[in-house]
């Protein structure tokens, strides 16, 4: 059997899903394709995608099975709705590859039935934004059987250049909460650095030179920072999903009994930032919010 010639089919297609599907498309997978709303998909089946009217219906005889959705009350209706993924007939021993960020309990709640049903299951949430899945440079955490990793590897390859195997289900959820937990502090940081330099009567952009070759230098620095200095809030990540996330840390940090004070802080002040009208900006309208606070308003 070629490469070529195994079965994807693909649910979702959001601000990174559409791009990471096409990858699969453009290197000759036959893929079908269910989301939402159709015309989201639109753009895929034009390059070659088949339709299907529901997750139950894009899965039968598929071989492998992406998922990239919002929130995990969705995750759950995709795999264990009455029309879901569990609903469908894909191959014996399947791969169901989950690279939505949820919830860890989640993840392993997927693998076990998938293991019912003879099928196996992967949680790869992602990182890198619309950035990185148009260019195939996700970070990919993986958590799952180590036999279904390697089988997906060569599909995985072409969405990310970083990809790992964590250890068992779920261990790729908790890879991706570290890394949110990461993001989340350096938002704030950088976000007020930038608040600090307009107040200080600073050049922004000469102080963001200035900085990105020292020790601040960040992937959130790099990129975003300039994004918000020139008005650019399109969502890479929105701040909703991004407020889920937080969410999913700091529950799992209680359950560990664990404290991250940092991270509830900066949680707060991401509801604020959406409270304020910007949840579907991308996360670095943290700014924003900020200027709003301290009174500040763009013109």
């Amino acid at each position: 059997m070629t490469l070529s010639s195994q079965r994807i089919a693909w649910i979702g297609t959001g601000i990174m899903g559409s791009s990471m599907c096409a990858h699969l498309l453009k290197a000759g997978y036959p893929v079908t394709v269910h989301t939402r709303t159709r015309s989201r998909a639109a753009g895929l089946e034009k390059a070659g995608a088949a339709w299907a009217d529901t997750p139950a219906d894009a899965v039968k005889d598929a071989e492998f099975v992406f998922s990239i959705v919002g929130y995990p009350d969705d995750v759950r209706e995709v795999y264990f709705g009455e029309k879901g993924i569990f609903a469908g007939q894909p191959k014996t021993n399947a791969v169901l590859i989950d690279m939505t960020t949820t919830e860890p309990t989640l993840a392993v709640e997927i693998e076990a039935r998938a293991s019912e049903l003879g099928l196996r299951a992967l949680d790869a949430p992602v990182s890198g934004g619309d950035t990185g899945a148009r260019a195939a440079t996700l970070s990919i955490m993986v958590g799952g059987d180590s036999g279904a990793f390697e089988a997906a590897l060569p599909l995985l390859e072409l969405l990310g250049k970083n990809i790992s195997h964590q250890g068992t289900a779920g261990t790729g959820q908790h890879a991706k909460m570290c890394n949110q937990i990461v993001i989340a502090g350096t938002m704030i940081g950088v976000c007020e650095s930038l608040l600090y330099a307009q107040a200080a009567g600073l050049n922004s952009e000469a102080m963001l030179k200035a900085i990105s070759g020292g020790a601040a230098s960040c992937w959130t620095l790099n990129n975003l920072a300039p994004r918000a200095l020139q008005g650019d809030f399109a969502p890479g990540f929105l701040i909703d999903h991004f407020i889920k996330d937080m969410g999913i840390a700091l529950k799992e940090s209680r359950r560990m009994k664990i404290a991250l004070p940092g991270l509830a802080l900066v949680e707060q002040i991401y509801r604020v930032a959406a409270n304020l009208g910007h949840g579907r900006d991308g996360t670095h309208a943290l700014l924003l919010a900020l200027e709003e606070i301290n009174g500040q308003h763009r013109a």
